[in-house]
């Protein structure tokens, strides 16, 4: 069977205190070969750092500052989080970064300065980018569109947009569309849109565990076994056996993370 990456797992979170070595153990057993941890902030590089001790060339970090988390000690995260960057050779992308204007819009501009920050530190460092945008595609995609050219790459996590966002997201040829358990949701308008305007090279897997787990798991704790279900669901959407989606989008994500030997 083919490998499998989770390009998002947040399995350091106190929801897998009880059993983080099963799960780890249960998505090596389910082909899930290689585990992406994206950063929150500061505070959550110790648990990605020993995540990473224990199981090397599995769990794989990232480092940024989360746009839900730009605060008014926004500066001084981005500064630590700077200098770990500078420190640590084991970083495989600046993220989870970008804009989400969903609960709250008061640090609006902070985290449109904290994102550019970010996407400078992806230049200099010759990393990729993974985005987190929630309610505010318009504004995410005038920064991005201000670094085009620049070679910058990245993945475009958890979508769930429009054929027209696709489409214009699609436009960053350095870039992935990051799909997780809400293509197997019964509402759920993605497959329309994939199928409409999105081939299987341009996406990766992602669970975004310990959230948004897949049909038949839904309303349970998400798990990076999980990422099964979404290869599954693809597997329909693209006419094309479970083997070849889970080839060509681990390829699509080792092209992304090419630190990932």
């Amino acid at each position: 069977m083919s490998h499998l990456i989770d390009t998002h797992t947040h399995l350091f979170v106190e929801e897998f205190d009880d059993e983080r070595d099963a799960v780890v153990a249960r998505a090596l057993e389910a082909g899930v070969k290689h585990l992406c941890l994206p950063c929150i902030n500061a505070s959550s590089v110790a648990a990605i750092n020993s995540m990473c001790d224990k199981y090397p060339g599995v769990c794989h970090p990232m480092i940024g500052l989360h746009p839900t988390d730009v605060a008014d000690d926004y500066k001084e995260q981005l500064d630590c989080l700077y200098s770990l960057l500078q420190q640590d050779e084991r970083y495989i992308a600046v993220g989870e970064v970008g804009l989400d204007f969903y609960w709250d819009t008061t640090y609006s501009n902070q985290q449109v300065e904290a994102f550019e920050q970010q996407i400078s530190w992806a230049r200099e460092a010759n990393l990729p980018l993974v985005i987190h945008s929630r309610k505010a595609f318009n504004e995410l995609y005038r920064v991005m569109d201000g670094h085009r050219g620049s070679m910058l790459s990245g993945i475009f996590h958890c979508f769930s947009g429009t054929v027209e966002e696709a489409e214009a997201l699609l436009t960053f040829p350095g870039f992935m569309l990051g799909i997780g358990g809400a293509l197997t949701y019964k509402k759920s308008t993605l497959p329309t849109v994939l199928a409409g305007a999105v081939p299987l090279n341009r996406i990766v897997l992602e669970t975004d565990s310990p959230y948004l787990a897949p049909v038949p798991h839904r309303g349970r704790r998400n798990e990076s076994a999980y990422v099964v279900e979404v290869v599954k669901a693809l597997a329909s959407i693209y006419g094309m056996s479970y083997d070849e989606v889970a080839a060509i989008t681990t390829a699509n994500a080792m092209q992304v993370f090419n630190k990932i030997s």
